[in-house]
This record gives structure tokens, sequence and C-alpha cells, in this order.
């Protein structure tokens, strides 16, 4: 009884992946192993031949550019597709955070054990791109250990707003547009795979706005030792602003619904 009540909520989601565990441990490493042949070497054998791409990217060839990115993006998929359909079962479908809330646990503790999980998955994401990184002699760099957590914040910085959001709706029929025209844009124009630079004036701003493009800088920064302390502290204070705001609001459409 002594366990906090968040990490008792959490408990009951590990207790269920202990028995699939293996596919989606085995999908961890898979996934990312072959995003890197396909888009890292076979695509960025394609960019480095053309003059001045060097110079384009900083210095890096496309698939330094390009790897250390996936721990952010990974994150943030992971995140965001849990963070969505699995909360409108626990509230309407399976209706499990109903039974937690017939505990001790408070709303709180429920809403803070979901997204400590949803972290913890997105955790088990980013270890397995960093040891798909290490593979490769080009990423295989001390600063994978620093970028690690700037992966796994990546993932709570869109988690906690996303549970929020699932929280207070009552059908699923936003989710598919949040991923369609929220996730998949920034997957495609948040710095991953180019230089926001390379964007439209106008799209820079608001690139530079989301919590992916941070958390992109600062994995790059962090495996090729590029960071500044005044970088550093910039991009996770946004990050940490979008982790702060959204575990206050999903506390909120947590307690509101499981009053219902």
């Amino acid at each position: 009884m002594g366990t906090p009540g968040a990490v008792r909520a959490w408990e009951s989601q590990w207790t269920y992946y202990r028995v699939n565990w293996r596919s989606n441990v085995f999908g961890a490493f898979l996934q990312p192993f072959l995003y890197l042949l396909g888009m890292g070497v076979g695509v960025g054998q394609l960019v480095d031949s053309r003059s001045g791409s060097t110079e384009l990217l900083g210095g890096l060839t496309y698939y330094q550019f390009l790897a250390p990115a996936l721990l952010a993006t990974t994150g943030m998929t992971l995140a965001a597709g849990d963070s969505l359909w699995p909360v409108m079962a626990g509230f309407k479908w399976q209706r499990f955070f109903h039974a937690q809330a017939q505990t001790p646990l408070t709303p709180a503790q429920v809403s803070n054990g979901f997204v400590l999980w949803l972290v913890t998955r997105a955790a088990i994401g980013v270890v397995g791109v960093a040891a798909v990184l290490a593979l490769f002699p080009s990423s295989r760099r001390w600063g994978l250990l620093l970028a690690l957590p700037f992966g796994v914040l990546t993932a709570l910085a869109f988690a906690a707003p996303l549970v929020a959001w699932s929280a207070s709706r009552e059908s699923e029929r936003s989710f598919p547009s949040i991923m369609r025209f929220g996730i998949t844009p920034l997957f495609l124009f948040g710095g991953a795979f180019f230089p926001i630079e390379q964007l439209p004036g106008w799209l820079r701003p608001v690139a530079q706005a989301t919590p992916l493009w941070h958390g992109v800088e600062l994995c790059r920064g962090a495996v090729f030792n590029t960071l500044t302390l005044g970088t550093t502290v910039a991009h996770v204070a946004v990050l940490a602003g979008f982790a702060v705001v959204g575990l206050w609001l999903a506390t909120r459409s947590f307690s509101t619904r499981l009053a219902k």
C-alpha cells in the first residue's frame, strides 16, 4: 500500500503487457532497422551524391541527419497511437478506468498511471531505435545515451495532451483526423527528414512551435555533440511545458469523466 497510486495504475497495464511483450519488443528493433536500411542507407546514398548536400545538412550525411531524429519520431508516433483509442476503450468499451476508480485510486492517480504507462511503452520503442543506431558506425556514439531521455520526453509531450483530449471525447470520430492531419504531417515536416529551413517561410514558425521539432533537435544534437546549454534548456522547457499542461488537463478530464 506504500506504492504510489500512479504506479499501481501503471502496474495493471504492465501485467497485461507481460503476456505479449515478445512481439512488441521484436518490432521495436526490426522496424527501425528496416527503416534505416531503406531511408537512411538507400535514399541517403542518392541524397549524398548531390553536390552541396552535406553543407545543407549541417555537415552530416543524410543517414546521420535522419538516424537520431527517429528517436523523437518513434516516441511521438507510439505515444500518439496509444493516447487515442486505448483511452476510449478505458472509458467506453472496456471501462477499465471506471474499474480502477472503484478502488482507493483517485482519478489523478488513474490518469497519471496511464500516462506513465504510455511513456514506458514509448521508452521501449526509443531504446529499440537506439540499439539499432548502435549497430551502424555512423551513429554509434555515446551521445545516444543522452538522446534516450530526450526521445522519451518527446513522447510525454505528445501523450499527456492527447490523453487529455481523448478523455474529454464521447466518441472516437476525431481520432483518425488527429493522426491524418496532425501526427502524419508532423512526422514528415517536423525536421526529421530535411531541415525546416527548406519549408516555406510562413510554415517554419509552425514547425518550430511543435514538440517534435524540439525533440528532433535535442536528439540530433545529443548524438553528434552539437547542443549548447541555451538551446538545450529552451528545447527541454518547451517539451516540459507541453507535458505539464497536458498532465494537468488530463487530470481534469479524468476527474470529470469518472465522476459521471
